[in-house]
Parts: C-alpha cells; structure tokens; sequence
C-alpha cells in the first residue's frame, strides 16, 4: 500500500522527522519496505538504495529530488507554431523572473497553437538549463541533464515536463497542466513534492490498508489528533426513496448494501492534485467519477462501485431500478469491466437487476453498466460482502482488484455508508452534478462487536510488563476502543472499524498485541523464565523418525519437503490414464492457490515434480521424504493422516570421476541395496521381499517390502505410461512408498550384538539348479535354515540360465560363510554340514547339485 505523505497530512500532524516516522509505524507492525521521494532532498547522497537517520538497512530509499532553483512552477501564456517542424509548437512562458521560449512536442498544447495570448495562462512545472530530469524518450528511468542545444533551427535550452520526466509516473502523452491555484515562480517541490511510504499491509492490519487507517495509527504512536474528513454531503435534488430498491437475499454473503445517486454529471478529468495522489498511490486516473470511487477507496478504505443509472433505468423498462444481491447459478455467465466474459461458479455473489448479473460482488462490475463519456447519472454503490467468499471467487476467477484485497481481509459494514456519502460529495465537487437527498441503506443483521475484558494482570502475564488499568485503557483510547474502567478491570468495546478483534480468550490476545504494538516492543524488559520445566518426556516416534533419515543421509541419499496441498491434476499423473484415485480428497474451504486446493494423498507426485525439474541441471537424483498423508475415513468427517516414506533414484550410480567411477545406470537392485542398507541400521529382522503389485509401477517390477507378515511398502520401477506424464529422462526412475508407522512399530527396542569371532571363518562355494520362477529368497531360507548357526552368512553371487542346464530351469550360485566363535572349524564339520544343506535343497525344493 503506498501513502503519500501530503495525503496523511490532511488527517493527522506530523511534526517528527520523516525517517523516525518510518521507523514507528515499522515497530507498530505497518513495515515500511521503501520511502519514494517524489521532488523533495533526498537524504544521503545517492538516487537510490540510502537509509538515513531512524530507517532500519532493510528499508530502501528511493526517488529523485528537483533541485528548487532548476524545477519551478511556470505560466504558460501562449503557445506559438513552430517555424520549420508541424508537430513541435514554440512555449512563451514566465518562471517568476522571466519570460522564456520553450520547445516541445506535447500533444496536449496542439489545441492552443496560434490562438494569441491565453485568456487564462496554463501553470505548468518548468525545468531549467541544467536540471536533472528522467528522460521521457527512453524506457524505464534513466536521469539526464537538460542541456543547450539546437532542434530544427530553434535553440532549447530547457523544458516543461511531463509526469515520467519528474518520475511520478510512465505517463508521457503530454506536459502536466496544473491546477489554477499553483503559484508561479515557487520551487516545484515546494508546491507538489511528496514522500510516498510503501508498507507492507499483512492480513492481521488490513484495516490499515486505506489513508485514514494509517493516521489512526500514527495518532496512536504520537498523540495527535486523528483529523476525520467530512462524512456529509450537499443534497440539492429529490429524494432518492422510490428511484432504486435493493433487496439482499443472503444477509451472510452481504450484509449491508447501501446506494447514493447523483445527476446532472459532467464526465471530465479530476483536477490535478487528485491524479497526482492517485498516481502516487499506485492507482491510474481515468475520469472525475472513477477517480471518485477510487479516492475514497484509498481514503476511508470502502471499496465503491458505480453504475451508470439511466443503463438501469432503461433495463427495467423506463421503471424503478430493483437492484438485488444474489448467489450465482453455476454456469452463469458475466462480462466484467475488463471485457472477459466469465462463467461463475455457485458460490460465486452477483449483484443483479431485472434482466441478470451487473457486476461480481466485491471484485468487479460488469461492463453493460459501466461510467461512460456520455454518462449524466450515477448510482453509487458502498457495502460489505462475506471475506471468505469473496477471496474463494478471486481465486476462481483469477481475478484480483483493489476492491477485493480489501473485502476478502474484511471491510466493516460501517464504513460502506461512510464510502458512498464521501464518494457522493466528492463526485459533486468535481463534476458539477446534483446529489439526491438521502441514502438507500439495506443493513438487516446489525454487526455486534465485541467487549473484551483484561486486567493489569492480564497484561502483566502475557507481556511481562506493569500497566495500571488507567494506562490499560488510555492505550485502548488511542485507538478508538470504548473504554470503561471498573476497578482492576478495563472493558473495551471494539470500534466499529475493526473486524479483527474475537471475543473471550481470543479477544484478550487480540488486546495484548494492540497493548504491546502502542507500548513499544522494543519497551519490554526481556526476562528470563521462572517457572519449573516440565518433566521431559522422549518422543520415541520422532526419535525414530530421525534415526530413518540419518541412515538414509548415510546411504547418501537427500532429504527433500514438498508441500501437502496439491490438486488432483497433479495427483493423478503419478498413475497411468486408466487407472484413477477413486477416494475422495479433502479440499480446502478457502485455498490460497488452485493448485493447492486439496490435501495429498501420496508422497510421489511430489518427488516426481521434484526430479522433473531438476533432471535438467543434475543428472543423478538420490531422494527422500518423511510426511503425512490425508486418507478419507469411512464415516468420518477428518482424514486418516499417515506418514509415509518415499524413496526415489535415477540416474547414474556414481558421476564421472579422474580416478574412474561405475557410471552405469541405477536398477531396481540399487533401490533394494539402500532399502536393505536403511533396514539393516534398524536391525529389522524376517526382512522379504515378494512379488507385488502397484499402479505407479511397472508391472513384473514391483515388489512387496514384509517385515515377517507385516507389509512395510513397495519398491518397483516407475510405470512406463507414467514416465511418459512427466518430462523425464530415458534412465529407471526407480521409487519406494512406506509406511512409515509399520518401520517405526517394527524396529525392536533391543537387539542382541556378538563379539567379534576369534576363530577364522571357512569359506564355501555352492550351486544349485531350480525352477526358473522359484524365487531366491526360498533358497536362501532353506540354506540358513540346514546351515543352523554355525553358517554366517549367504551371498548370490551368480544366475545362469541356457541350454547346459536345460529349459525352465536357472542354477543359483552362493557363496557361503561358516564359523564358529569357540573353535577352529575342520573340513570335516564344514563338509557335514554342507551336506545337510545339500539333502535340504533336494528335499525341500527339488534342487539338483550343479557340477
């Protein structure tokens, strides 16, 4: 929100340095991000990126200064062609100590060329030889000098100046004209010079975001008087009873609608002082009445809409406007002012006539009534409409307006009758037209606002400092709270400007941080804590949790966070067209983004979209993630949240190295060797892995994860149908989804440990045929179960399968590992047991010895 500083002084003097001021309303929460000189001395000795005096290094100073001696305000007396150029005329001008001939090209000017002396001179803002200007001829803001020079047989040495040449604006269709009043000779800056304040509003201050918000504040800080602008208006024509009806048929979506009409208009440019402000503030002016609503927008901080009331009138057939507020049918359709025509959800609240929607409530009007050149009446419109769904229809429509920043952060219904009286006076001042007596004022639930109740103790406990309740309550004054003191107690009864304040509990939090913001945070003493710690208690799941990641840390894998709001477009491209999530998912009320509109029900996604991103500038990914996801429960209104382990390679195993790397691509055996790695660190034991099924992995390569019958997850290679729904490379992306609870249930709370053997180990080699599906885990069991304990450990080390041991079979070779740790093994004991583990192959799988 930008708030030029001439603007604030029309409700509240500031008598402290403009820099100390910044700082105030920085420590009261109204951050003031940047400072725009607009013509006065810049402080410091730069154009930009200078901090002065109170302003902290965050706070950036920006601008440019007209030189009181090089930028002054001039008389414009006549305007002259140009001798040998159609599209440049010649300037008679006076500065206050003398007469001067000025070359420009203005468009605006053309209308006066070769008419004589002016009746009535133009005041315009004149830079002399010498002065530093923006150049209007080139893009952006590049400073130039003006200097003496010749131009089609003229001599120019100097220049009246457009808007981008002073750097309040890009504008550069023509020299400003001033208003009349400007007087000639004075320095430029000293007549419309300004500082403009950029702060940043954030939603706990949105009443704030508005010229009056901010000197409340700044009233609060010093002790000034707040000075309010008048609220009343000059009525000089009929009564607007029975020339408009509003009717609200949700007093929850809107609950106050109040209208003002005014005739007789003239459509015509605002006088300049108010583009100035406009401009300043961030907005562009466009017409006398536009630039009403928008005045008194950025004033009292009620947005206002107006309609062009003979349209209406000749809508409902020569007869009364009825104008009602409605929630749209979905699919209704709706051309706004910016002329896109929108289909509207059912949520969505229009503002309607006889024949249909005229303008999206709280966001945009609609084009069919909008102010025209040739508009003689208008009817204005001030109300108040629900935050929530005004933000919900914003993010539907994509379509953000200075209106619904601020009735989506809530705009009290009090300030809508305010809005419209100002506009209304506004409008009449700067068109000439004639207001009609009265308003039409639909408010059917009045608002109660909140008494909130605190004491000294209160303050004492939540901010650790000592206020009496006199103090209590000369703090809640200065911010307009009704304040009543009884004892010990002070209650105050919220103004009727402010929606943020809650009751009970709620509301002593609301007043401690008004308290603590007017006190001053950098006023409270820090202490230390006094009280007794509670008992520490560990949290074995989170202790877990940390010794997962560790482990996969070690295993050299990355932890990454993806956000848990997604959508369900980026949900369902982690699984094949075909196949779809049929459990619904939990979306949100009021998403910030409709990208984020619903909780996750996968890790994947995510840690897709991470590596397709990525895989551009790294060619090797190694990831993981630890989160929650939202399962809807049968039955219940709040989702099953579980936490889960994804997993995710591709790539090479290793990068190019000068030494030598195995740069061969990641398979599926490489997720499995950091899945054993991480289970191992566990001490997990009855570790399988079996045949399984999942849609977001390719069929054939997916295996089940089981910690004895227990399912921990799956591991698999991504599904090729889904490889083809993101932009990824040619290599496996190889992926594990786990439950994360199961890991953590099934790691044992103690594991017994061995001494390292004294006795050598005896080292065997075996191979054995089989049936080709037989799976190698059942080989392996049989061979530990037969080997007992003396055999330590069993290895794969190859698989053949060809003509020497005929179709259907495969021959699996091991080697294996025998020791004892109270004695030397002899070849006979080992050769025994070699046997046994033999008969148990022959017996139990039907194996046959390969020689």
């Amino acid at each position: 929100m930008k708030i030029p500083l001439s603007w604030l002084r029309d409700y509240i003097e500031i008598t402290i340095p403009i820099d100390e001021l910044a700082h105030e309303m920085t420590m009261a929460g109204l951050e003031v991000v940047e400072m725009i000189y607009v013509g006065p001395p810049l402080p410091g000795d730069t154009i930009t990126g200078t901090t002065a005096g109170h302003l902290r290094p965050e706070t950036k100073v920006s601008g440019i200064e007209w030189a009181p001696d090089k930028i002054v305000v001039a008389a414009l007396l006549e305007v002259l062609p140009h001798p040998n150029a159609d599209r440049l005329v010649l300037c008679r001008l006076e500065d206050g100590d003398q007469e001067h001939i000025v070359l420009t090209g203005a468009p605006n000017l053309f209308e006066y060329k070769g008419q004589g002396p002016l009746a009535r001179p133009l005041k315009v803002p004149y830079a002399r030889e010498g002065a530093r200007i923006y150049d209007g001829h080139k893009p952006g803001q590049e400073l130039m000098t003006l200097k003496r020079a010749r131009i089609r047989g003229v001599e120019s040495y100097s220049m009246i100046c457009s808007e981008k040449e002073l750097g309040i604006s890009e504008d550069h269709e023509g020299i400003i004209v001033l208003d009349d009043d400007a007087p000639v000779g004075v320095p430029l800056a000293d007549y419309m010079g300004d500082v403009v304040f950029d702060i940043d509003i954030t939603p706990n201050i949105a009443r704030n975001a508005n010229i009056i918000g901010v000197a409340r504040e700044i009233s609060a800080l010093t002790g000034a008087p707040l000075l309010q602008p008048s609220y009343s208006f000059l009525a000089e024509g009929s009564s607007i009873q029975g020339q408009v009806t509003i009717d609200i048929t949700d007093p929850v979506l809107n609950p106050r609608f109040v209208f003002g009409l005014i005739k007789e208009i003239e459509i015509r440019p605002s006088p300049y002082w108010v583009q100035r402000r406009l401009w300043l503030a961030g907005m562009r002016p466009i017409n006398n009445i536009v630039d009403a609503t928008n005045y008194a927008m950025l004033e009292a901080g009620e947005p206002l809409h107006a309609f062009d009331y003979d349209i209406l009138v000749a809508r409902a057939g020569g007869k009364t406007p009825g104008v009602y507020t409605r929630a749209a049918k979905s699919g209704e359709k709706l051309v706004t002012l910016d002329g896109i025509e929108r289909t509207l959800d059912d949520f969505t609240v229009l503002v309607c006539d006889q024949q249909g929607p005229i303008a999206l409530a709280g966001v945009m009007g609609g084009v069919e009534t909008e102010i025209n050149d040739k508009t003689t009446s208008v009817l204005l419109e001030g109300a108040s409409w629900n935050p929530i769904n005004t933000q919900r229809t914003v993010l539907d429509q994509k379509l953000p307006s200075e209106a619904s920043y601020r009735f989506a952060r809530g705009v009290h219904p009090s300030i809508a009758r305010l809005g419209v009286s100002r506009g209304l006076e506004l409008m009449r001042q700067w068109s000439g037209g004639v207001v009609a007596e009265g308003l039409i004022d639909n408010y059917p639930q009045v608002r109660q606002d909140p008494v909130v109740e605190v004491s000294p103790a209160d303050v004492r406990r939540w901010l650790g400092i000592d206020l009496s309740p006199a103090e209590i309550g000369e703090i809640l004054s200065r911010l307009d709270f009704s304040v009543e003191i009884q004892d010990q107690h002070v209650r105050a009864a919220t103004p009727d400007h402010r929606m943020d304040i809650g009751e009970g509990v709620i509301g002593v939090a609301d007043l401690m941080e008004e308290i603590a913001r007017i006190y001053g945070y950098e006023n409270i003493p820090e202490t230390r804590l006094a009280d007794e710690l509670p008992p520490q208690i560990g949290n074995q799941k989170m202790k877990r949790e940390e010794q997962i990641r560790d482990l996969l840390v070690v295993l050299g894998l990355q932890e990454v966070v993806n956000y848990r709001l997604t959508s369900p477009e980026r949900e369902a491209r982690r699984l094949p067209p075909d196949v779809r999530d049929q459990d619904r998912y939990f979306a949100l009320a009021n998403p910030l983004a409709a990208d984020r509109s619903v909780l996750r029900h996968s890790l994947l996604p995510g840690m897709l979209e991470i590596v397709e991103r990525n895989l551009r500038v790294q060619q090797r990914m190694a990831l993981f993630e630890i989160g929650p996801v939202f399962l809807p429960q049968e039955g219940a209104d709040l989702p099953d949240e579980q936490t889960l382990l994804a997993i995710l390679l591709t790539g090479p195993r290793a990068l190019k190295h000068w030494q030598g790397a195995d740069t061969t691509l990641m398979d599926f055996y490489d997720l499995k060797g950091v899945l054993d790695g991480m289970l191992d660190g566990l001490h997990l034991e009855g570790i399988s892995y079996t045949p399984g099924e999942h849609p977001s992995m390719h069929p054939g390569k997916c295996a089940r994860v089981m910690a004895g019958s227990r399912q921990l997850g799956l591991i698999g290679e991504l599904h090729p149908v889904v490889v083809e729904q993101y932009d990824l490379p040619e290599s496996a992306v190889l992926i594990g989804e786990f439950d994360l609870g199961a890991i953590v249930q099934a790691i044992p709370d103690r594991y017994e440990t061995s001494s390292v053997p004294a006795y050598p180990p005896v080292l065997e080699d075996i191979a054995v045929v089989v049936d080709e599906k037989l799976p190698t885990s059942q080989v392996e069991q049989v061979i530990l179960t037969a080997g007992g304990s003396t055999l330590v450990d069993v290895r794969l080390f190859d698989v053949y399968q060809g003509e020497q041991i005929g179709p259907g079979k495969k021959s699996l070779a091991y080697n294996l590992t025998f020791q004892d740790p109270d004695r030397t093994l002899t070849d006979k004991a080992v050769s025994k047991l070699r046997e046994r583990i033999i008969r148990s192959l022959e017996r139990d799988l039907g194996a046959e010895l390969r020689r």
